[in-house]
């Protein structure tokens, strides 16, 4: 079958812009769908690409390293390690777009940029463990493509197309599947489905990652969800601002802006991913009133000490970006050389805690699987607790007590204050008035207010 093209080739002028293919096929067979932006070894490795290629989005997905051999040009491979890979994307393909490779220090075999996009052999030899589904999505289906776990909210996944292959992807069962965007049928299944449910008030667009699609069909998508009168917020989840910011180009955040409330969350997961670039494609999507999210994924030797992640989290508060999420690693097949022990994530907050803003600080989430749904984990700083007082802990150790206000007994408290302060003040107006009514008359006497 016909793969994409890995030489880099210069961008045909006035190319049509078309869309991904909406059937089954293999997933690097993407040639004429999607984006762009730059790096530290941009000149090392592509001193010859020209600024105009450089900064389409497009030239860099049709770009795209997708062969153990091309990656081997440009990150020193072993001939053992060209094997195992060869081996691991016989099952988890391989893709990077030509600026997040340019983001990896290709001497550093534990470059923490070089962990997310770069195959591993534990992929395959820890392959057993974990699930192909954690997250119980399949279950939650209720029409292809829609998942409708909690009751105000429903996901929509539009295609699995992204434009790297992130090594700890929760959705890495369907690389195996080649590359598909729903269909037209598919995605009026969907819409129908929440025009029914009057309940759900939040739709999620993701995928793959939706911004592959072209912006006029991403915004026939769009326009007909914020039609659903009961549908009050639409999100986007994209990963395009930290991998490919260029397709965050005036065009796309002019749509956008167009459907508000849209509310965009990306996925940064380390410092050296916030780039020039980068900033400069949230602060386009910020002006166009899109407010951006960040949610991380704690991954072994890549963003699991406090340093890094305060480092990440403070220069996304400088790019306004706002910390919100730091997801637990999901049991994925082919994830867990990448996870860590749950107590990592907690002492990553407690250590964040009282040493930075708290819009630093994201909240520490577990997905639990079997669809049980998102819950947050935070250290535990109540060391004990009665009905009068609580002993507490703050972010330098130091143990406090902290008087517990009993409800009842407080309202019955405040209830007889009340009135004994009200007697006293009955009886200061009538001495008042009772003065007043020598002086000034009844009717004047009437009118005293008594101001505190």
């Amino acid at each position: 079958m016909k793969r994409a093209a890995t030489t880099i080739e210069n961008q045909r002028p006035g190319e049509k812009e078309e869309e991904p293919p909406s059937k089954s096929t293999i997933y690097s067979e993407l040639e004429e769908e999607p984006p762009s932006s730059s790096s530290s070894n941009r000149y090392k490795f592509f001193e010859h690409i020209s600024d105009s290629n450089w900064n389409d989005w497009k030239w860099h997905f049709r770009n795209r390293i997708t062969t153990v051999k091309r990656l081997s040009e440009f990150v020193p491979l072993s001939t053992k390690e060209q094997a195992q890979l060869k081996l691991v994307t016989r099952r988890y393909p391989l893709s990077i777009t030509p600026y997040y490779l340019s983001l990896i220090n290709p001497d550093n075999p534990d470059d923490p940029i070089r962990k997310q996009a770069i195959p591993s052999v534990h992929e395959i030899t820890m392959s057993s463990i974990g699930f192909e589904d954690p997250l119980a999505e399949k279950e939650d289906s209720v029409v292809p493509g829609l998942v409708h776990r909690y009751p105000d909210r429903a996901l929509m996944v539009l295609t699995d197309i992204c434009p790297i292959l992130c090594r700890h992807c929760t959705r890495k069962r369907e690389w195996r599947h080649g590359g598909w965007v729903r269909s037209n049928n598919e995605i009026e299944a969907m819409l129908e489905y929440l025009r029914r449910n009057g309940s759900i008030r939040d739709v999620i667009i993701s995928g793959g990652d939706p911004l592959t699609l072209s912006t006029s069909h991403l915004e026939s998508i769009i326009s007909r969800v914020r039609k659903i009168r009961h549908v009050e917020i639409i999100r986007i989840g994209t990963r395009f601002p930290v991998v490919l910011p260029q397709r965050i180009d005036n065009e796309l955040c002019a749509m956008l802006s167009k459907y508000s409330p849209v509310w965009l969350n990306t996925h940064f997961n380390h410092p050296r991913e916030i780039t020039a670039e980068a900033a400069e494609a949230c602060d386009r999507l910020l002006r166009s009133g899109i407010p951006v999210n960040n949610q991380s994924v704690l991954l072994r030797g890549v963003n699991d000490t406090t340093e890094t992640m305060l480092r990440l989290c403070q220069g996304l508060l400088r790019i306004k970006v706002r910390p919100y999420y730091l997801f637990q690693c999901d049991e994925v097949q082919g994830t867990e050389h990448l996870r860590t022990p749950i107590e990592t994530g907690v002492k990553i907050i407690e250590g964040m805690r009282g040493h930075t803003s708290g819009l630093a600080i994201p909240t520490f989430v577990v997905d639990l699987s079997q669809g049980g749904g998102k819950v947050p984990l935070q250290p535990n700083y109540v060391l004990a607790q009665t009905e009068e007082e609580l002993l507490l802990k703050n972010y330098e150790g130091h143990v406090f007590h902290y008087r517990n206000p009993n409800q009842r007994g407080s309202v019955e408290e405040a209830t007889v204050i009340a009135s004994s302060a009200g007697d006293a003040i009955n009886g200061l107006l009538d001495d008042r008035k009772s003065k007043l009514k020598k002086s000034r008359g009844i009717v004047d006497a009437d009118r005293v207010v008594v101001r505190s």
